[in-house]
């Protein structure tokens, strides 16, 4: 039996940065290429989760088409929750996008969650984002 690597902090710090950093830049093929392909995600402004990463492709590539851009975003307040095979990364998120109406910026929280791959490292095989209650403290 093989021992299961379980990921240091810094290593899934890193690929979640990998992440926010892509998304920051608008990097469609960066930022998907941080996904597994059977990834899942739950957005609280869709009506349902998207059982794969080519349904969020699509999604993005709407948005884009409609001319959405992301104009920054700040991932603060990270904890991380390792195990073998795995980790957990959860953050508050502030994020500014350009619409087609103008700019727009909210503060959520996001959890992603990761599993190991012997070739590509950390994979991103779940994210789920929601909005930061009122009140909340900034972090």
């Amino acid at each position: 039996m093989t021992d299961v690597h379980t990921p240091t902090t810094e290593e899934v710090e890193a690929a979640a940065s990998a992440i926010v950093d892509a998304f920051a830049a608008t990097d469609r093929d960066r930022y998907f290429a941080t996904f597994a392909p059977d990834a899942t995600f739950v957005f609280h402004t869709e009506p349902a989760r998207l059982e794969e990463r080519s349904a969020y492709e699509r999604l993005w590539d709407e948005w884009v088409g409609g001319g959405w851009r992301v104009v920054s975003c700040e991932s603060s307040d990270r904890a991380v929750q390792a195990f073998p095979g795995g980790a957990v990364f959860s953050h508050s998120v502030a994020t500014t996008v350009e619409t087609p109406d103008g700019r727009e910026s909210y503060r959520e929280r996001e959890t992603i969650a990761f599993r190991t791959d012997p070739v590509r490292g950390l994979i991103a095989v779940h994210e789920h984002l929601s909005p930061m209650p009122d009140g909340a403290p900034v972090a």
